[in-house]
């Protein structure tokens, strides 16, 4: 299938926004700027952006410790997030989640996740909903190569079999499992693992979005259609360490500098784009520009935004459940 040109602009100017806001996180953390820990997703675009690109706001998507990516790519509003990594009151959750648990029910984004394999079994919960209700929604676990050897993850897998929930799990291999390397700790290619628990599987270039995007569609059309689950390795790398603060001793060097100069997401993407005259060179450089001031205007709304009150400390604490 092809993408149209206002999709392509779209996915374009959703990657910028990711690049733009994670390299804003990380010059801001570094001057001391933010409160509590970041985990950056810059590098990683293309995963979250070509498979959001297939959902609506009837799908649920549940993230990891490293969401602004998957926020920004379910349509979760960049001011809102940015107010929230800042502790600032108008935040998305009011600033008592910060960036490891920002969520938004109704975009369908259930949560970044502190909890390692954490977000599996919810995500099985809205494909179960999906399924009883007959929406025509599926739900997508994001998950990191260190969750993928979680028992919550394995559990979720043979309970989305078992159930034939239309669930996708994609799982982001950056190729440290914080910081030791994949190829030594996760044990085992992904999609063989899957093929154990009887789901198709595929592994997938990260870096290539228009890969992404058609392993992606596969899944979820799978998924729509009563097929069950399926699972994607999207193997990829990230820019930053681990956490912000990390010293990233483990990686090679010239490492990040290679794939940055070779495979990065977003110079493919443009090589890919202006090779085909998809788009010209001139339309992406605006959809750059403007993605770099729209970030700075998130920035600048969360420097100036106001702290919560000593009244919000007890918001938000309990839910009254009417039946």
């Amino acid at each position: 299938m092809q993408l149209s040109r206002d999709q392509l602009r779209a996915a374009y100017q959703r990657m910028c926004l990711i690049r733009n806001f994670e390299d804003s996180l990380h010059e801001e953390f570094s001057a001391g700027n933010i409160p509590g820990f970041v985990h950056l997703y810059a590098g990683e675009e293309a995963s979250g952006v070509g498979v959001c690109m297939h959902l609506d706001d009837r799908d649920a998507i549940a993230s990891t410790h490293r969401g602004h990516g998957h926020c920004i790519a379910k349509g979760c509003d960049p001011r809102a997030m940015m107010l929230e990594i800042f502790g600032k009151k108008d935040g998305l959750c009011g600033g008592k989640g910060g960036s490891m648990h920002i969520a938004d029910l109704s975009k369908g984004m259930m949560g970044a996740n502190g909890i390692v394999g954490g977000g599996p079994p919810l995500v099985c919960g809205a494909a179960l909903t999906a399924k009883t209700l007959k929406t025509g929604g599926v739900a997508i676990a994001f998950v990191g190569d260190g969750a993928s050897n979680q028992g919550t993850t394995f559990e979720s897998y043979n309970l989305a079999k078992v159930w034939n929930l239309p669930a996708v799990f994609v799982v982001e291999d950056n190729r440290y499992a914080e910081s030791t390397a994949s190829a030594w700790s996760v044990g085992g290619n992904q999609v063989d693992r899957a093929k154990g628990f009887g789901m198709p599987a595929q592994e997938v270039d990260g870096h290539d979005f228009f890969a992404v995007w058609e392993a992606a569609r596969q899944a979820i059309e799978r998924a729509r259609a009563g097929e069950g689950p399926s699972l994607l390795h999207v193997k990829l790398n990230r820019y930053y360490g681990h956490f912000e603060g990390d010293a990233i001793t483990y990686k090679g060097e010239g490492e990040i500098e290679q794939v940055k100069t070779e495979k990065d997401a977003l110079m493919l993407f443009k090589q890919r784009v202006t090779e085909t005259k998809l788009l010209d060179s001139e339309e992406l450089t605006v959809i750059e520009e403007e993605a770099k001031a729209a970030i700075a205007d998130c920035l600048a709304s969360a420097k100036a935004g106001a702290l919560p009150t000593e009244a919000d400390l007890m918001t938000d604490v309990y839910v009254d459940y009417k039946f």
